[in-house]
């Protein structure tokens, strides 16, 4: 018994110490990431796969020639007007599916089984309906998100709390006040999560859009790397892609911590 209640003790002392150095490993695993990449390219050819060393040289560069903000802000402009509308038609709708259930019997069958399909094709369609630039790249980026949200804003509403909703009647709240001070608040939890699955999603179809279609910004980037066998080139968009993802993940998250002190955890 006493062995047990040592090693009890001994695991509370550790997981102290882990959680009082708990924001050293968010830096640790960035680090640990860039290690085992070099680790990988070092065993590979450098045109197969480059080392972090060169493509942070290839940043440093096509930064200092203004070649690839350039693209990357051009990029940006159909990937945060499609997450736009995305958000526009899906947080409404999902939550009108949530708190309907004559809504919710009618959409869900259809919207899980358009969502089962892989939004790559859409591609022949749009290009029939939009052409082969910014409208259509938009559109894709609208497709391959809207659904990720509206499943997600949907869920939140279906689980906001009975109890909350019959403590606003007993104080007799209008539907006005329910919905307004009483649903809203409640799922903001899941409307932030869908926020942060858009987000994602959209960055995915910024640059699927931009290879798909007529090859333009990074995606033309992209290909004039790949001809000439720049391995630098190719992975220092995918490398820039995913700190843009994690920095708008981390944005969404420390907005969701100041906006809902109640909900999140340290």
């Amino acid at each position: 018994m006493a062995v047990v209640q040592k090693t009890g003790w001994r695991f509370k002392d550790f997981y102290q110490n882990f959680t009082k150095y708990q924001h050293i490993v968010y830096p640790l695993s960035f680090l640990f990431g860039l290690f085992v990449w070099e680790l990988i390219a070092s065993q590979l050819p450098d045109v197969v796969f480059a080392s972090p060393s060169q493509v942070f040289s290839h940043i440093i560069k096509a930064t200092i020639s203004g070649v690839l903000p350039k693209a990357f802000l051009n990029a940006m402009r159909h990937m945060l007007l499609g997450l736009f509308i995305s958000l526009s038609v899906a947080i409404p709708l999902g939550f009108f599916m949530g708190r309907n259930e004559t809504v919710f019997q009618m959409f869900d069958p259809v919207v899980n089984a358009i969502f089962s399909i892989p939004s790559i094709s859409f591609v022949p369609f749009l290009i029939i309906w939009f052409g082969l630039f910014f409208q259509a790249r938009v559109a894709l980026v609208f497709v391959m998100s809207v659904f990720d949200v509206l499943i997600t804003v949907a869920a939140g509403a279906r689980n906001i709390e009975p109890d909350l909703i019959n403590v606003g009647r007993s104080f007799a709240a209008s539907r006005k006040d329910l919905f307004f001070k009483v649903m809203i608040p409640a799922s903001l939890p899941f409307l932030f999560a869908a926020v942060r699955i858009g987000t994602v999603r959209c960055i995915n179809a910024m640059i699927t859009a931009e290879l798909f279609f007529a090859a333009v910004n990074l995606g033309e980037y992209m290909e004039q790397a790949s001809a000439y066998f720049d391995a630098p080139a190719m992975l220092a968009v995918v490398f820039l892609l995913a700190l843009f993802g994690l920095g708008a993940q981390e944005g969404i998250k420390w907005a969701e911590t100041k906006l809902l002190p109640w909900h999140s955890r340290d």
